[in-house]
């Protein structure tokens, strides 16, 4: 399908799932050719943390370069987005167990999750890419409670590894730009649930 993003203005909440970073990345570069205008938000994990998947502050340096925008690295950064009305959408990706709870407590104790209060708060879609080990544990009813959330859609996401990590739950990260489309349009993308593990070996 056709993608429409052009002159967007597109917030991208990158959280702490460092081995989803390779699989976002590209989306991010693909946002940027549809002409969509990307602003980075980094929670703190990913400018302080070192992983076999990067050193600290590595993919942030990728994603500063490829979308030419200083990231909102501090709430009080993050803060304005919402009375400048600045985002057309809010993207995070991959966002984390732990962010999901928060976000569905209303929490916005990181620069991620006070850009997407800002963008809720002007009755603008806040797209959420999981990765979490437990969406199928403790963290299935946040993202029940979450897909009941007004302007909240998820990317199509499902059981990355099931027989492995049962309850691990991973968004198809290639379908971030048709999501976001979607979403724009006040649509959930569809089918929400698919096969992901079957992705893996494709």
């Amino acid at each position: 399908m056709a993608v429409e993003l052009k002159g967007k203005t597109i917030g991208f909440g990158v959280t702490g799932s460092h081995c989803t970073y390779a699989e976002v990345y590209p989306e991010i570069v693909r946002l940027v050719e549809l002409g969509a205008h990307v602003i980075p938000v980094f929670s703190h994990t990913v400018l302080s943390v070192s992983t076999r998947f990067g050193e600290a502050g590595e993919w942030a340096r990728k994603i500063q370069e490829v979308t030419g925008q200083q990231a909102i690295t501090d709430i009080t950064e993050a803060e304005p987005l919402g009375p400048a009305k600045a985002l057309d959408c809010m993207v995070i990706a991959p966002c984390t167990g732990n962010t999901l709870s928060r976000l569905a407590h209303a929490a916005t104790d990181s620069p991620v999750l006070m850009a997407a209060k800002a963008t809720l708060r002007n009755d603008r879609p806040v797209v959420l890419a999981i990765s979490t080990n437990d969406g199928l544990g403790l963290n299935l009813y946040n993202i029940a409670k979450l897909m009941n959330m007004k302007n909240v859609f998820f990317v199509p996401f499902g059981q990355d590894a099931p027989h492995v990590k049962m309850n691990s739950l991973v968004s198809l990260m290639r379908l971030i730009p048709e999501t976001c489309a979607a979403a724009l349009e006040k649509r959930q993308l569809q089918p929400v649930l698919i096969e992901r593990w079957r992705e893996q070996r494709a």
